[in-house]
């Protein structure tokens, strides 16, 4: 019991620090956004009223919709937009052109979370670092290049892991959360009557009175709640109760105390609106504050990064991108991946942000536009989920998802209004990768279709190969093919140029399944060709790790021996070449064309090893 006890104690602590930083560091910029725009005078009323739609957001959006609701829709343990996307597809397998478009809605969301891994590691360690301008502007020049070396090094020691420092993560976070839930309480005392603020009736009251101010302050009022996604999608590492624990008994009151406390300050010092965050603090504990707010920031970048290369690692295995060099940084830890092209193509991206925008201000007119979409396109595959694949009732469905649209929606038209002003940031770099999705998945399925039509069929063509067998030579041949029960242009190739056949030839097909984890009890289909061939298929899911020779180890018991020392894995190395017809446009056609080409070798995604594979190449037209 005590064992359970201290291994939920540790979850939970972990959850803070990795899943609440995005949340937790809000406090720097949120309720600045909200007053420093101009759009609310300062008088007693609205600062109640901005306060309760503050805390009244954190509690819908966050504490009903996410904690409550959308951590019971997980996928075999699993949570994010892509397992909610899977979720929802399979929900309506049934209805294949609904199924294309929930797919395409879902592949979408997840591009745009791109968008929000830019804005966000940019807002959140600019926003820290403009601390220092309130301890004397004098600094204010050096803000801009010392986010860009505290970035530089947060995005340097990635490819080292985050095991080492991973642990420190939680605690330096409930010391993040306990300081800004002090810093709140010593301006509540000030002016405790701030607290009835979290009646709703002051929100409503300010909504009735001022509707259109109140559609024009939804886009900052929603910096208050980024980061709830991540509590979604980080479910698989942590598990639902750690999270719902973190967040009712931690993270939740701190933020709420830390906000009114911001509202107690500003109702008798205007003038601290600038910054009012560190206005709240002693002078002398500004530095300390400043060098704390940092490293929060830097954890709560850390979490979206790691999310970036967890993402990207599952829309390669559905499909959507090519093959890209993916490094375990952690022999325990197979979740603990590095991507170079994603690391440095964030920052480089981040920098651009950086430097474009200037301030955590003017970066803040960028945020919002992503993170609610995602929050939109959440609630819309939710309600496929509850609907087709848990079979209630429709007028439930309709109520429990339709009232968080609303809520969704109010939101992003708010932040549609700052569309010119930055938020078309994120949206062309969302843009971009689905333009890049998209290609890919349809090249390759032109590139499928092209093979398929001059495929052979395999029984039929190793039963002509047998009327007069080759020249049979010691060890395995494994083939991979992208279809089953089709001839591999490997197979053709060797026997044309080298004219032998091994005596075990094993022809593997690796299927990706849209679930997350898929057992080694379904890891392996063998049906036996004659001869000592073998048809065999590898199942993974989108968040298993590919390793062909380990799966191949189980086909021992199905009666095909596998020495690793005499396997030879042959792979055929396809140029793609552009050309006119019924494709896709030209453009997009020398675009897959390139990705194909700089795509990683199927050898190392497939952890093949690198002294017994062999590759022939072949030439498709697309």
């Amino acid at each position: 019991m005590s064992a359970s006890k201290s291994s939920l104690a540790a979850l939970t602590l972990g959850a803070i620090g990795v899943v609440y930083g995005d949340i937790g560091t809000s406090v720097l910029y949120a309720m600045k956004e909200v007053f420093g725009s101009g759009h609310v005078p300062f008088t007693e009323a609205n600062v109640m009223g901005i306060l309760s739609i503050f805390f009244w957001t954190l509690t819908v959006i966050v504490s009903i919709k996410y904690v409550v609701l959308v951590l019971r829709a997980d996928n075999h343990g699993e949570g994010g937009l892509v397992a909610m996307l899977a979720l929802a597809s399979q929900s309506v397998k049934d209805r294949p052109r609904l199924r294309r478009v929930l797919l395409l809605v879902g592949v979408f969301g997840t591009c745009l979370f791109y968008g929000d891994g830019v804005i966000t590691p940019a807002i959140s360690v600019l926003s820290a670092v403009e601390g220092l301008e309130v301890i004397s502007p004098a600094f204010k020049k050096y803000v801009i290049p010392l986010t860009l070396v505290i970035l530089f090094m947060l995005f340097a020691v990635q490819k080292r892991g985050t095991a080492g420092i991973g642990k420190f993560f939680g605690p330096i976070t409930v010391v993040w959360f306990l300081c800004i839930a002090a810093l709140g309480v010593m301006h509540i005392l000030e002016d405790p009557d701030i607290l009835w603020a979290i009646s709703p009736t002051y929100a409503i009251g300010f909504i009735w009175n001022n509707p259109g101010t109140t559609f024009i302050i939804l886009g900052a009022v929603v910096l208050c709640v980024t980061g709830g996604e991540a509590l979604y999608a980080d479910m698989g590492h942590f598990g639902k109760k750690p999270i719902r624990l973190a967040w009712f008994s931690i993270v939740m009151p701190c933020l709420t105390l830390n906000y009114f406390g911001q509202g107690a300050l500003l109702l008798t010092h205007p003038e601290a609106v600038k910054n009012p965050f560190f206005n709240m603090a002693p002078d002398w504990a500004l530095i300390p504050l400043v060098v704390l707010a940092t490293m929060a920031t830097v954890i709560a970048s850390q979490a979206l990064i790691s999310g970036a290369f967890s993402v990207t690692k599952q829309i390669i295995q559905l499909g959507y991108l090519p093959r890209l060099q993916v490094m375990h940084t952690s022999v325990k830890d197979m979740g603990q991946i590095y991507l170079p092209f994603v690391n440095w193509g964030l920052f480089v991206t981040i920098v651009l942000a950086v430097v474009m925008f200037k301030s955590s201000s003017n970066l803040a007119a960028a945020y919002g536009i992503a993170v609610c979409t995602d929050m939109l396109i959440t609630t819309v595959l939710t309600f496929f989920v509850i609907r087709y694949g848990w079979k209630y009732p429709l007028w439930l469905c309709i109520a429990a998802t339709g009232f968080f649209f609303v809520v969704d929606f109010a939101f992003w038209a708010s932040n549609l209004l700052k569309l010119f002003d930055g938020g078309w940031f994120p949206l062309l770099i969302g843009g971009a990768v689905f333009a890049l999705m998209l290609t890919w998945k349809d090249g390759r399925r032109l590139m499928n279709n092209k093979l398929m039509a001059d495929a052979l069929d395999l029984p039929s063509f190793l039963e002509a190969v047998f009327v007069s067998p080759p020249a049979r030579v010691d060890g395995t041949a494994v083939f991979l093919t992208a279809e089953i029960g089709t001839v591999p242009n490997a197979l053709l190739h060797n026997l044309k140029h080298n004219k032998v056949l091994h005596n075990n030839n094993l022809f593997v097909t690796v299927r990706n399944h849209e679930t997350p984890w898929i057992g080694l009890d379904k890891r392996i289909e063998i049906d036996s060709l004659g001869h000592d061939c073998w048809q065999v298929v590898i199942h993974y899911g989108f968040k298993n790790d590919p390793d062909v020779p380990k799966a191949l180890q189980h086909i021992k018991a199905r009666g095909c021996s596998l020495d690793p020392m005499s396997t030879s894995y042959f792979l055929s190395r396809d140029t793609v070449v552009p050309s006119l017809g019924d494709g896709m446009a030209p453009w997009r056609e020398k675009l897959f064309a390139q990705m194909h080409r700089n795509a990683s070798g199927a050898a190392d995604f497939l952890n093949l090893p690198n002294n017994s594979v062999v590759e022939l190449g072949s030439k498709i037209e697309i």
